[in-house]
């Protein structure tokens, strides 16, 4: 079952880019999902959005918790270039990883770019909220779609209306 993000915000697609189910695209444990069609090697580029609480959790300690848990699901991963951002409210994280993943009994070499970033929680100041979001591509494609990924992170922002009415994602 899709998951909630614990803070409201909004966002806009790229062109060619479309929101999915999660729970239809196999990914349950997010909150939201967009695709980019069509399948390379039987692989569609995505962007997910999931997100928790996690008071006085450094954004490198989520990172490596997010590692760990791909190196449980897929096994061979390459950890890539990680960086910090933003400021001690605000702050952010990404990392580039590779991973071999199995599409249809076959190994497809997969890129992923995660960035985390830190929010406060709208309904406890003193709570930090973590927004991962990730894009997920077919090595070769990636190069194709991170312009992409990089235009869609510049949109995402708080959703002042649903901090109006205390609702959220």
């Amino acid at each position: 079952m899709a998951t909630t993000i614990p803070v409201p915000i909004e966002f806009s697609l790229p062109e060619g880019w479309r929101a999915a189910p999660p729970d239809e695209v196999g990914s349950p444990h997010v909150a939201f999902v967009a695709l980019k069609p069509p399948a390379v090697n039987g692989f569609v580029s995505n962007i997910t959005i999931s997100g928790e609480i996690r008071p006085d959790v450094p954004l490198g300690q989520i990172a490596d918790e997010a590692i760990a848990r791909l190196r449980n699901e897929v096994g061979q991963i390459k950890i890539g270039n990680r960086g910090e951002y933003g400021t001690e409210q605000n702050p952010g994280l990404t990392q580039a990883v590779r991973m071999l993943i199995n599409v249809r009994g076959r190994p497809v070499d997969v890129a992923q770019l995660q960035v985390y970033i830190g929010m406060e929680d709208v309904r406890d100041p003193r709570r930090q909220a973590v927004l991962h979001i990730v894009l997920s591509a077919e090595a070769d494609e990636f190069e194709r779609v991170i312009t992409d990924f990089q235009q869609f992170l510049t949109t995402v922002k708080p959703d002042q209306a649903a901090l109006n009415t205390n609702g959220g994602l």
